[in-house]
Formats: structure tokens, sequence, C-alpha cells
């Protein structure tokens, strides 16, 4: 196996499958499979443990992890890392504040390899402005922010973005191509229905370099 890929939904199922999500990050490492984690926070599922819980839970899980994955409110309710100066509505997408936390991050989980968060300004259910950034090697790299991005199906993106980060570093791509081709596919992503994707890596190749995320058929 080359690479393991597990989240906070998983480990927030139960008591159970936090430990067998840590019996499982365990092992790939003993094996030297690349582990990735998606902090993938969700207050219902937390809700009848606590915060406190979730934060202890996705903690004890991080020494594990080689790939860690999420957005701003990931880092601040799973892990307990704030986002210096960022609004309550999370209108403010300064990469810069995301670097200096995902600073604090690496300082706490050295063994972390890569850190990539989607940035996200939700003006309307419609229209998003889209980016990421990704850490590796005392490096960020920074998408392009896509202003205005039309939404048809919100759901999905972040995985998307996860899952076309994972696919580049597996094909040899550097983390700068990596989180352009996360990026692009998470913003693909959310232009078709349901939380699947539905494009082909051509296509995801194509919105790379180009200005839109328009799918050609």
């Amino acid at each position: 196996m080359r690479w393991l890929h597990t989240g906070g939904i998983f480990a927030a199922l139960s008591e159970t499958t936090a430990e067998v999500a840590l019996e499982a990050m365990r092992a790939a490492q003993d094996a030297g499979t690349i582990v990735s984690y998606d902090l993938n926070y969700r207050p219902s599922l937390w809700k009848p443990r606590g915060n406190t819980r979730a934060v202890e839970v996705n903690r004890a899980l991080a020494p594990y992890v080689d790939v860690m994955i999420g957005n701003e409110e990931d880092f601040t309710a799973a892990l307990g890392f704030e986002v210096p100066d960022l609004d309550h509505e999370i209108t403010n997408l300064d990469p810069s504040a995301f670097q200096a936390m995902i600073g604090a991050v690496l300082d706490a989980f050295p063994g972390i390899e890569v850190v990539a968060t989607t940035l996200r300004n939700a003006k309307t259910a419609g229209f998003n402005d889209w980016g990421a950034i990704l850490h590796s090697e005392g490096v960020f790299h920074e998408s392009r922010l896509r202003t205005d991005l039309e939404i048809y199906d919100r759901v999905g993106g972040g995985d998307g973005f996860a899952s076309g980060m994972i696919w580049a570093l597996l094909e040899g791509r550097s983390p700068a191509e990596a989180v352009e081709i996360g990026a692009a596919h998470g913003a693909l992503t959310m232009t078709t229905p349901g939380d699947t994707s539905m494009v082909t890596s051509s296509e995801v190749m194509r919105a790379v370099a180009a200005r839109g995320a328009r799918v050609v058929r």
C-alpha cells in the first residue's frame, strides 16, 4: 500500500473508530506507507462527547500523520489552533494568517511533512472565492484564487481538493503543482451535483491552465 487516507469523520463516529484509525495509522507508518488525514470537523458528530474530546482525539492521531488537510474551522475546532485575524464570518482569506497557523501546527507536530488548507470565502450560496495553500519542506505554495466561482453543489469541494492533491503527489508532481491540481479538482467538483467527482484527470489539468472552472465535454 502506497497511501492510507482517513480523517476526522471516521474518528468521530465512536470511541472505537478512533482506536481503529490509530491502529491503522501506526501500522501504515511501520510499513512505510504515507498517511494523510483530513480533519473534517463535524459538530453534529462530536456533540455527544464535546469539542474538548474532538481536540483530544485529533491531537492523539496527529503524530502519525504525514499529510494533514483541513480548512480554517477544522484546525481551530479539531486541533485547537486559532487562525490569526480571521473574522467571525470567515471573509478574510489573507494567506499569511493561515501560514502563521500552519507554522504553529508544525511546531506542535514536527512529523507532519505536508499541511494543506482550502481558502473559501462564501459570498453567497452560488458564488464563492476559492483557493488553497500547501506547506512542504519549509515552503508555502499558494494556488490561484478563483474569485466568484459559480457553485452548483458546494458539497464535496474539500474532498475534491484532498483527492486531487493526493493524486498529484502520488503521480510525483511537485507541491506547487499539487496545490493547483487539488484546488482545480475541488472547484470542478462543485460545478457538478453530489460529492463524488464526475471529472477526468485531463479536465482537471485543463482547469489548472484555464482561467475558469468550466468542464469541457
